[in-house]
């Protein structure tokens, strides 16, 4: 079948003018359903911060979502500073991979000693990695982890991830 010059044009031209799925919601990416166990975020256990060198960051063999040393930055800040990254959500819309806070885009597991392994997911999200920027720079300025979280939530908005909120007392608090 032949398709008329006139009709691939405003095909193109429609597809190009409806927003992709969650484009209308702010950044979110829509990452497929959901794979959280319900009431996941009800209970935080604290995490170990990884100590020692960091292992390689993941290379996903395409241009990571911010310059290296952003990406590299955050990364580092997520395996050493658990106890902010797990109490501030993030906004991509990747609690469908069970992501129940920021931290869960850059940490896919980490041992009892605290050792890191990566999550490829903030490599290439802007979403993340800026969410994470964010956290870290208010980190480094002082700010409790109640007043990182407060500040995230008022720039980004309401968040769909099941982020528990940080306790009255943390070690960076």
């Amino acid at each position: 079948m032949r398709f008329k010059p006139a009709f691939v044009r405003a095909s193109v031209a429609l597809a190009l003018a409806v927003p992709a799925p969650g484009a209308l919601a702010g950044q979110q990416h829509d990452h497929g359903p959901a794979v959280r166990a319900p009431g996941a975020a009800a209970q935080v256990k604290p995490l170990k911060p990884h100590q020692g060198p960091l292992p390689p960051i993941p290379y996903e063999g395409y241009p990571a979502a911010r310059p290296m040393p952003v990406v590299a930055a955050v990364y580092e800040f997520a395996a050493r500073h658990p106890e902010v990254l797990q109490y501030v959500p993030c906004f991509c819309g990747c609690e469908r991979h069970g992501h129940n806070g920021n931290h869960d885009c850059f940490v896919k597991s980490r041992d009892a000693n605290g050792r890191v392994t990566w999550d490829s997911h903030g490599y290439g999200c802007a979403v993340c990695i800026d969410v994470a920027r964010d956290a870290m720079q208010m980190y480094n300025s002082g700010a409790s982890v109640a007043a990182i979280r407060a500040g995230i939530d008022k720039k980004y908005g309401a968040s769909t991830m099941p982020t528990p909120k940080p306790p009255a007392k943390t070690a960076a608090n």
